[in-house]
């Protein structure tokens, strides 16, 4: 079978691409997995936060924003965010770190705010007097992941895209001017080749014969906990400005805590570790002053950044038609429809939209 493109990895970076090309030709998905999703975008933390990943990943997140809470009506009856707003929080020792975060953002657009103490304890009931200083993110929301991304999948079907699940690849080789793809037991050609493999992006180059450019997999814990007192119903995001937990609101009283760990891992199936919901639960408590009654969920993620911590968008100057889409970090959900429609420029010929700079995703800033 011969397509126009062939996508290697049907999470939300392929799923919204694959959506995004389907009324350009013929575009086959391809998923390792029994369902898409598995490991990075079915265990997210949920949340859009024009902050999240630094001033280069911004534009990609803001300009996703109207898209994921007013969608086209024929993507979804409704809208995907729900607003509950950021708390940046810290100590005297990491005041420094508050200060360092406004500044970068300064003329972006974002909009933040100071807040006083009282006004922190009456947003976080108690909070420990220790966290003396916030910045807020009024804009921060929850968002509807699973909603979103069954959308995406739903609209590259209709759009006449076909998704293979259990079609771990096997092989890949040139072919012409485009790419002999051995999967899950069947073989296909593409013109484009688009390796949005997530955190074995690096194995997919490798196998299509490029250089590796250095994506690596991370760890990232998840708990869901119920606390004594109750978790408050609106509670914001609430961040530490050092970088050691966030904490945000989740099912009515329940609690969503991270201790914002990376942990370098190898491309797998990971999962929760009980040092990580240990330390989690020890940062939560030296924030407020809310006992931990039980943890219900424990879960980790895979988080893929290229060394400079920026996604790969474009294709490799190495090799016509071979196309990476990798590298975004915790931050592919909150950018993804921003992210899928620049490649989807990149790969048919169009202007990238205004405000996206796609020099700074492009993969020859590592082959140069």
């Amino acid at each position: 079978m011969t397509y126009d493109f062939a996508i290697i990895g049907a999470g939300i970076a392929g799923a919204s691409l694959a959506a995004e090309l389907a009324p350009h030709g013929r575009v086959l998905l391809l998923e390792a997995e029994a369902m898409p999703g598995y490991h990075a975008t079915g265990r997210s933390a949920a949340f859009w936060s024009e902050t999240y990943g630094g001033p280069s990943v911004q534009p990609l997140t803001t300009a996703s924003h109207a898209f994921l809470s007013s969608p086209p009506p024929d993507f979804s009856e409704r809208g995907f965010l729900e607003k509950c707003g950021a708390l940046h929080i810290a100590t005297a020792q990491s005041h420094h770190r508050l200060d360092a975060f406004a500044a970068e953002f300064a003329g972006s657009g974002v909009e933040l705010g100071g807040m006083t103490y009282d006004d922190m304890a009456a947003s976080v009931p108690g909070l420990r007097p220790q966290w003396d200083r916030a910045i807020t993110e009024p804009s921060c929301a929850n968002i509807d992941v699973g909603g979103l991304h069954q959308a995406y999948l739903r609209s590259a079907r209709r759009g006449g895209a076909e998704i293979r699940c259990s079609a771990q690849v096997e092989k890949i080789e040139a072919a012409g001017p485009g790419w002999r793809i051995s999967a899950g037991g069947a073989l296909c050609e593409a013109v484009i080749l688009v390796n949005a493999a997530g955190a074995w992006a690096d194995e997919i180059a490798a196998m299509a014969g490029l250089p590796t450019i250095g994506i690596a997999p991370y760890r990232r814990t998840m708990i869901q906990l119920r606390t004594d007192p109750p978790a408050p119903a609106q509670l914001p995001l609430v961040i530490d400005a050092a970088g050691a937990f966030y904490f945000k609101g989740e099912a009515g009283d329940r609690l969503w805590l991270s201790p914002h760990d990376e942990t370098a891992v190898p491309p797998g199936d990971v999962a929760a570790e009980e040092i990580d919901i240990a330390v989690a639960i020890e940062r939560l408590e030296s924030a407020v002053d809310w006992t931990v009654v039980a943890v219900e969920r424990k879960w980790a993620g895979l988080r893929s950044f290229a060394p400079d911590r920026l996604p790969v968008y474009g294709f490799d100057p190495l090799a016509p038609g071979f196309f990476w889409c990798a590298g975004q970090g915790g931050f592919g959900i909150q950018t993804a429809p921003a992210a899928a429609r620049l490649c989807r420029a990149l790969q048919t010929g169009e202007l990238p939209e205004a405000g996206i700079d796609a020099a700074l995703y492009a993969p020859d800033r590592f082959r140069r």
